[in-house]
């Protein structure tokens, strides 16, 4: 493993342990040269995943990238970084055992959708504005609707006034 500090290609492993969740190993590392200390996550890869954009283009798939646009949806949001974690290895896991190397970015979305939904609903509400690209306020009320469970196509039901 490279040195981040001063890219030594001799570092060394000072403690391993298995995360909470046991679905990586956290290795704390020091390089000799520099002393300088980190950490890595070593996980297990089932298969190589390509992501298919929308405009068509494949990238390869980057668990990072999807750990950053779930951070900030739950910016200042009480939410335990070890759930979010769970989250990310559970959607990886998900795509990874579905078969195929290649996953359109809308199935990575549609997965990150379903676990906000359940972890917090105001990072739902973040990530849906941007996934399905809100133009106006009234989008923010349909999903907010949506999410408390209304029916997002039928008016609302007024309550009559009480009569005297």
């Amino acid at each position: 493993m490279r040195c981040p500090y001063c890219g030594s290609l001799d570092t060394q492993v000072k403690d391993s342990r298995p995360t909470e969740d046991a679905s990586a190993i956290r290795r704390r590392r020091v390089c000799p040269d520099c002393a300088g200390r980190f950490t890595t996550f070593e996980r297990v890869q089932l298969r190589e995943l390509t992501v298919v954009k929308r405009s068509g283009r494949r990238v390869p798939f980057d668990r990072d990238k999807l750990m950053q646009s779930l951070t900030l949806s739950l910016r200042k949001r009480p939410v335990d970084p070890e759930r979010v974690e769970r989250m990310v290895n559970g959607i990886v896991r998900q795509l990874e055992s579905q078969g195929e190397g290649e996953v359109h970015s809308e199935r990575i979305g549609e997965l990150v959708m379903e676990g906000l939904r359940a972890l917090d609903p105001i990072a739902y509400v973040r990530f849906a504005s941007v996934y399905k690209n809100f133009r106006e306020a009234s989008d923010f009320s349909t999903i907010i609707d949506e999410l408390a469970g209304g029916e997002t196509d039928a008016p609302k039901a007024r309550k009559a006034p009480d009569s005297v």
